[in-house]
């Protein structure tokens, strides 16, 4: 095995953090990926709190690599509304005043950052939500120049969180994925330039998101080597058939049979794990492949336990030599 497998606790909110670690050993994981903020506290005023929690982990022999703060960054460049109050702390959401909310949220992300650096990791994973995305599909047209302001306000927004990190000798690293500012290729490669190619500005590098958009996902390892800073191993399927709901999904709810697309267990879906694994060792990637399970149609046990399995059997480690090494004599 060439790199750790850790479980992803985001999906086993329901769950307190020593019932997620106990699962995730049995089914084999090397450690886990904290999904804030059910399974971790930025703001405990408890002296001892961090340092138990490392001992916590400990105890079950699992690593921790990354922090992931997802539905907090979602809020900081986003047009805020009522969705963003059901996956906001009280404290961020507040009166719901758009800018104040905001704001909080980008003091709640540097706050993880600490708490990155305080557990002595070097990623924090999130979203960073987007002012443009419902100018997606262009009618009435989009100017450029909108497009361009969507942009500026996320390099406005981002880069004093960008700064706060680098100090602290951590990375963030954005999920690319539809309703952020960087969904594929082209729009990953304009939000590194929109923040000036921050060294603390990265990618969590998760090909389900790109898949069934069309996006060449192993492409984007190649393109973004230097920036790829950590790996979520989540799969997808897509039909080959048209159905009633296309790849904007209808409204109706993941699982649906009718959509074009679901999330599938690790293995089950449409993406090539196997390129994956030979371009993170072109890349050489050495950090975690950290297992994002969601597939609306199996219980969740299971497909924690074989995505496991799955992902243990396909990595391998780079050659060290070139196979016909043996004809040079020299």
């Amino acid at each position: 095995m060439a790199r750790p497998v850790t479980l992803y606790s985001l999906q086993w909110g329901d769950l307190d953090l020593e019932t997620v670690c106990e699962k995730a050993k049995s089914f084999g994981y090397d450690g886990l990926e904290l999904g804030l903020p059910d399974h971790l506290d930025i703001h405990s005023k408890e002296p001892a709190y961090f340092d138990d929690i490392k001992a916590l982990l400990k105890k079950y022999n699992l690593q921790l690599h990354t922090i992931s703060s997802h539905l907090i960054g979602q809020a900081v460049c986003d047009i805020i509304d009522e969705r963003h109050k059901a996956i906001l702390p009280d404290y961020i959401y507040g009166d719901g005043d758009p800018e104040g909310v905001r704001q909080r949220a980008a003091a709640e992300l540097i706050r993880t950052g600490e708490v990155a650096a305080q557990l002595g990791l070097k990623t924090v994973v999130g979203f960073t939500g987007s002012s443009i995305w419902h100018y997606l599909y262009s009618f009435p047209p989009v100017t450029e120049g909108m497009v361009n302001r969507g942009f500026e306000d996320f390099a406005k927004r981002f880069t004093p969180i960008l700064d706060a990190y680098q100090k602290l000798g951590v990375r963030f690293a954005l999920e690319v994925h539809p309703t952020e500012i960087a969904f594929d290729i082209v729009t990953a490669e304009r939000a590194l330039k929109a923040v000036n190619y921050h060294p603390a500005f990265g990618f969590n590098y998760d090909p389900s998101h790109l898949g069934y958009q069309g996006v060449d996902y192993v492409e984007f390892i190649y393109r973004f080597s230097d920036r790829i800073f950590h790996v979520h191993m989540k799969d997808v399927y897509w039909s080959d058939t048209p159905k009633e709901a296309g790849v904007f999904g209808g409204y109706v709810t993941f699982g649906d049979p009718r959509r074009f697309w679901n999330f599938r267990s690790v293995g089950r879906g449409r993406i090539n794990f196997e390129e994956i694994i030979r371009a993170l060792n072109t890349i050489n990637y050495q950090g975690p492949l950290s297992v994002e399970w969601e597939d609306s149609a199996m219980d969740r046990e299971h497909g924690a336990k074989e995505s496991c399995e799955f992902v243990k059997r396909l990595d391998f480690r780079p050659s060290a030599h070139a196979f016909d090494a043996f004809f040079d004599k020299k």
